[in-house]
């Protein structure tokens, strides 16, 4: 047989998964974290997310209007419904779990590190405004309501002073 190689990173571990005559599954844990330790482009990260966040707003926006055509005859109704699931199945989920991750990865594992505070109250206060993030983005991909989006765009802001020096 031929020799095939998938890779697929996520999260935390990367897995590499040869299929030959024994379709032997190999799970390999980076030796150094997922991003490249020491090169950060904060401004990037944070654009980004906020980017994901307009994104996630945006698809509430389509959602609500896609709702309130589904009165409409039964092959309009089909196809609203087939994108509304498109729009929370793929964009919302997609983006909250970018969000999610950027901060997860980026910010937290490489960037807030107690020694990196003067006391635990800044580190515990880095903390959550990290976790706040992390929390819209979760609560904004179960909501239609774009009041969930407003929560996630203050949630980026007060994150996003950490990062970005006026």
């Amino acid at each position: 047989g031929y020799l095939r190689l998938i890779e697929s990173l996520t999260f935390a571990v990367s897995t590499i998964v040869l299929k030959e005559r024994s379709n032997m599954v190999l799970r390999l844990r980076p030796a150094l974290g997922i991003a490249t330790c020491g090169i950060f482009d904060d401004p990037a990260i944070v654009a980004e997310i906020k980017q994901a966040a307009e994104t996630m707003r945006k698809a509430m926006v389509q959602l609500n209007e896609l709702d309130s055509g589904l009165a409409a005859e039964s092959s309009a109704q089909s196809l609203n419904q087939m994108m509304m699931m498109r729009w929370v199945i793929v964009t919302k989920e997609e983006f909250a779990k970018k969000i999610i991750n950027l901060v997860a990865v980026e910010c937290l594992c490489h960037k807030v590190k107690r020694e990196a505070f003067a006391c635990d109250e800044d580190y515990f206060a880095a903390l959550h405004s990290h976790h706040a993030v992390m929390q819209a983005a979760m609560k904004a991909k179960q909501s239609a309501n774009t009041a969930a989006a407003d929560a996630l765009d203050y949630a980026i802001e007060d994150f996003a002073k950490m990062y970005i020096k006026e």
